[in-house]
């Protein structure tokens, strides 16, 4: 469902470059000025006087229980990886600068044309750690932020990172139980108190209604799921892995491999596992065998197979479980046991979806757009 990358890209690099050397930035320097012609900015106020506010400065305590000394008045931000860009285009997509990769027509779509067009700088850690620090120094951003897990040793590299960039980095933890307490820290941090608490709200509200429908649902009566990526359907996303947050949240994740990888390429096994496992149900990533499994003999025994019960993922505007495992989450663990125990739920579940779009994209789904982007994420018929 997801199309290819819009063509028409503005380079991070060239826009690197061009700021550059407009602005005479070099890394660990970031204060292009933003001030148009005759010395007014966009607000109408003068160059001085908009410097002058933004040399003003606060501390924020970030998650990783860092005291970082911020602008008082943030109005540029960027993100230090995947997990923020899509937090931060939810919370604050007016203040963005970069984007840590590129948005899709399909995303750009509910996200917003504009954004699309923003310079894609990478992203500071992960497997490919390629954010162009030079790129993130010309965009002008007064922060760099990351989210997600708290991994080792993460306050170290924050604070190796935010001396290289020479402009403050902050980190917040977005896991399936703060999200609520992570955007009432942005709405502090970027001044947002308001649209913070909407979305912590949202979230908050989300996240105990399902551990109160799973409260009553015994763990021998939770559906024994597997969800499966690769070409192959032989990738799985583990037990107890930072990715399967949402399927150990609301199932009986059967891939209980003790401690393994957080990738979002999942774990591979063989299809002896899987039989094994026998699943009662299975998801399949976008990418998989979705569409042949019913004719694939390697799976034809399995009772998900046999009865029907496997469905897709949905990926718009991002995968609603994982990869990467960020905000997206609130809306599959919404889904997914809505799906698996549909009894315990007498609402419909174009609502709930077209609820999450509104609340956190400001964009009024259709019927016939959730109709498209669920399309095999529904109870067969």
């Amino acid at each position: 469902m997801r199309k290819e990358p819009m063509s028409k890209r503005r380079r991070a690099s060239g826009i690197a470059l061009a700021a550059a050397l407009c602005c005479g930035l070099v890394i660990g320097v970031v204060g292009c000025s933003q001030s148009g012609q005759g010395g007014q900015d966009a607000s109408g106020g003068s160059a001085a006087e908009q410097q002058a506010a933004e040399s003003e400065t606060r501390t924020f305590t970030d998650s990783a229980g860092r005291t970082v000394e911020v602008p008082a008045q943030i109005d540029r931000i960027a993100p230090a990886g995947h997990t923020a860009t899509q937090v931060l285009l939810t919370m604050a997509p007016e203040k963005m600068v970069t984007l840590s990769q590129e948005l899709s027509d399909d995303q750009a779509k509910y996200l917003g044309e504009s954004y699309a067009e923003l310079p894609v700088t990478g992203a500071a850690f992960g497997a490919k750690g390629d954010l162009n620090k030079e790129a993130v120094a010309a965009s002008g951003t007064q922060i760099l932020i990351d989210t997600g897990e708290l991994k080792d040793n993460i306050a170290e590299d924050l604070d190796t990172l935010q001396e290289q960039l020479g402009i403050p980095v902050v980190m917040i933890e977005t896991t399936m139980d703060t999200y609520a307490d992570a955007y009432e820290m942005l709405g502090e941090l970027l001044g947002m108190e308001e649209r913070g608490r909407e979305l912590s709200e949202y979230c908050k509200s989300a996240y105990e209604e399902t551990t109160s429908v799973m409260a009553g649902i015994p763990d021998d009566e939770r559906v024994r799921v597997a969800y499966l990526l690769g070409d192959k359907g032989t990738n799985t996303i583990a037990k107890n892995s930072y990715q399967g947050q949402v399927v150990d949240l609301v199932a009986n994740n059967v891939a209980d491999l003790g401690e393994v990888s957080g990738s979002g390429q999942g774990v591979e096994i063989s299809m002896e596992q899987l039989a094994l496992w026998n699943p009662e149900l299975i998801l399949f990533a976008e990418g998989s065998i979705y569409d042949t499994v019913g004719d694939d003999a390697a799976f034809a025994d399995l009772d998900a197979v046999k009865n029907s019960a496997y469905y897709e993922v949905p990926t718009t505007p991002w995968n609603w479980l994982n990869s990467p495992p960020t905000v997206n989450q609130v809306l599959g663990m919404q889904w997914l046991p809505r799906l698996l125990y549909p009894d315990q739920y007498d609402d419909d579940l174009y609502e709930t979806v077209a609820g999450y779009f509104k609340t956190f994209y400001g964009y009024d789904l259709s019927e016939a757009e959730f109709d498209e982007i669920a399309a095999n994420a529904q109870p067969k018929a």
